[in-house]
């Protein structure tokens, strides 16, 4: 060493500290790799993505390469320092080679690179990822045996080093990424995708039409009655019973019902209804809505009656029901207007239909009733209230102050919810 000049030292010191730049930066920009863009980047041909996605295939063995080529340039590098501080300061040199790299290799080979690598990843990571790879094939028994040491230490403390699971994103942090995606993805698009999300958390019974409010014709009543019900349908679909809804006999759709009166012209009756019914397709209650979802399309149904352990009906769901979870209300379009449930007053009270669902109800006014208990409101003012209110009994709920406004059939039919103070 004492026959190169200081000049040659200063310049193979600094060559030294730029390369450990390279292996801090490198390691920060590897890590700091979107896994998924990674991977997305790989599967269309991407030359650097898939050699970068194959040294983070082994975290262990890249980190161990990294850390192997970093601590032999920074030994270099202090050994170095300390000959160059001792032609300078004699005894002294030593202790101002240790006070001077420390700040040097902080500031320009620590600090600075791994802030530059965590902030643009992907234009440090794949051009390094060149380097590396030679590289690790020169240092490859260094890397595993030194690997090989550190994962035994790890199996000794209880710590695995395979963790398959460790980029499968459950259903809330994937939720995350979808609120997160920013400008990347529309707005009504990751509403979308979050509904589709929520589907697991939403059973069946928390959007069906209740049991009171199916529209259903009694097969029994006067033929003459039938049709007149028929034809003023709201829907193309209509439940059939006998004399009880827990009597079901069949859906009849009104397609059917029409051809086979065209058919059989002036020679009609119950019998010719009877004829067009539809097997009754039953849905357990506590169902997901997401396996109601594939539920319906494996069996090829669009419409369901939701049933308790006793086998009663408690309501009835369809196809477009859970759809409309998804994408909004078919008949309002994508932005429609609040729901017909509620209707706001002059005085800012809300006039509320308390068949409405709590969910539907906290997503019109951004509140957060409880929905883990009672599925409509009025089910869960009868709870709290562990009676049937009598109209103009006023109550609280979870801070919302509403006044009960008409009762009928052992039920509350509508409230007003006063405003705010």
């Amino acid at each position: 060493m004492d026959d190169i000049s200081t000049g040659s030292l200063l310049l193979t010191l600094a060559l030294l500290i730029l390369i450990s730049a390279f292996f801090s930066g490198t390691e920060t920009a590897m890590m700091s790799l979107n896994r998924y863009r990674l991977r997305h980047l790989a599967q269309k041909g991407h030359k650097a993505a898939q050699r970068a996605d194959r040294l983070l295939q082994r975290p262990d063995r890249l980190i161990g390469l990294i850390l192997i080529g970093n601590n032999i340039v920074n030994i270099a590098a202090a050994s170095l320092a300390t000959i160059i501080c001792q032609r300078w300061y004699g005894d002294w040199g030593p202790a101002v080679a240790t006070g001077a790299l420390t700040f040097i290799i902080l500031i320009f080979a620590e600090v600075t690179p791994k802030t530059l690598a965590a902030h643009y990843p992907e234009k440090l990571a794949y051009p390094n990822s060149m380097v590396l790879r030679p590289l690790m094939s020169l240092f490859y028994p260094l890397v595993w045996m030194v690997n090989h040491i550190s994962n035994g230490l790890l199996r000794l403390m209880g710590v695995s080093h395979h963790n398959p699971n460790d980029d499968h994103l459950s259903s809330d942090e994937l939720r995350s990424v979808v609120h997160e995606a920013g400008g990347l993805i529309p707005r009504r698009h990751r509403e979308m995708l979050v509904s589709i999300l929520d589907l697991e958390k939403v059973t069946v019974e928390e959007i069906m039409i209740p049991r009171a409010e199916i529209f259903a014709i009694d097969i029994n009543d006067d033929y003459r009655a039938i049709i007149r019900q028929l034809t003023h349908s709201p829907h193309t679909r209509v439940l059939l019973y006998r004399d009880n809804i827990d009597d079901v006999v069949g859906f009849i759709h009104l397609s059917d019902v029409l051809r086979l009166f065209t058919k059989e012209q002036k020679q009609t009756g119950k019998s010719t209804l009877l004829r067009a019914v539809r097997e009754i397709y039953f849905i357990p209650e506590g169902t997901p809505l997401n396996v109601q979802l594939l539920k319906f399309q494996r069996a090829r149904e669009r419409i369901g009656l939701v049933v308790d352990e006793y086998g009663d009906i408690q309501g009835l769901v369809t196809l477009e029901d859970i759809l409309e979870e998804i994408v909004g209300d078919f008949t309002t379009g994508l932005q429609g207007p609040p729901s017909d449930d509620i209707s706001r007053q002059e005085d800012g009270s809300l006039l509320v239909d308390a068949s409405i669902t709590v969910r539907d109800l906290n997503r019109e006014t951004h509140w957060t009733l409880p929905t883990d208990g009672p599925k409509t409101l009025n089910g869960l003012i009868l709870e709290r209230f562990e009676d049937i209110p009598a109209p103009h009994t006023q109550l609280e709920l979870d801070g919302h102050g509403l006044e009960v406004m008409e009762v009928a059939e052992n039920r509350v039919k509508s409230v007003r919810f006063l405003p705010a103070n």
